[in-house]
């Protein structure tokens, strides 16, 4: 018997670690299923496997919006469930937690936070009807260490992982695993074009989080890695 694959959704799969993860995982035979509000670059993305002849299913979301994120879950188990959810999506703004504006504050809360919450929220159902599954959510070092010009990020983060820590206690029983990658400073495009040409050699690859993504994800038998820190080996930026 053909063993069906696993179906992984992930967010924030236009660039950065989202994109990385979801070429990924594709090379592994997983059904992967990309969102990201930027339509355009989810269609680049696929370009890109063509030679590789993998691609990935394509499915707009902003998870921002709960509508949207509901949504976006009905399409997707209408093909396929799904076995892992991988919480990417994020922005922050690197500004003085007096120079934010209450725009800024909420479009970042409501993004890095309540998005995720909104996903996880939408995959539990289905995660407890089937028995299991997995939530991998990325986090950052500023859950461990303090950064200036980062306050409403961090609050986001650190929000995140409370609720994750919690939540991963109460689904034990169901047999679902809830896994927090915090990553420190990694060459995406949420830092500036000026800041990656300064510091990249110092900055982790987006491929390297996506490899550790997806050694969490086909961990075996009863093990789960509940918390992974990566850092460059020189440290923080």
């Amino acid at each position: 018997m053909k063993r069906e694959q696993p179906g992984v959704w992930i967010t924030g799969a236009s660039s950065g670690i989202g994109k990385s993860a979801a070429i990924e995982f594709a090379k592994t035979g997983a059904k992967v299923f990309a969102s990201a509000r930027r339509v355009s670059e989810l269609d680049r993305l696929n370009q890109e496997l063509e030679s590789e002849k993998l691609s990935v299913e394509i499915f707009p979301c902003n998870v921002a919006s709960q509508s949207n994120v509901d949504q976006t879950v009905k399409r997707i188990s209408a093909i396929s469930k799904i076995d892992c959810l991988i919480n990417n999506a994020g922005i922050t703004s690197f500004k003085l937690a007096e120079d934010n504006s209450i725009n800024e504050i909420n479009d970042i809360i409501n993004t890095n936070l309540l998005g995720s919450i909104y996903t996880i929220k939408s995959v539990l159902p289905q995660m407890i009807a089937n028995g299991g599954g997995t939530i991998i959510n990325i986090l950052s070092v500023v859950t461990k260490k303090t950064f200036t010009k980062s306050s409403v990020y961090s609050a986001s983060k650190m929000g995140l992982l409370g609720y994750t820590n919690s939540l991963r206690e109460e689904v034990r029983k169901y047999n679902i695993k809830v896994i927090n990658i915090i990553p420190g400073a990694t060459s995406t495009s949420i830092w500036s074009k000026e800041i990656r040409n300064q510091f990249e050699s110092r900055m982790l690859a987006s491929e390297d989080i996506a490899r550790v993504l997806v050694w969490s994800y086909l961990q075996k038998s009863n093990m789960v890695s509940e918390e992974i820190i990566v850092r460059p080996i020189e440290g923080d930026l």
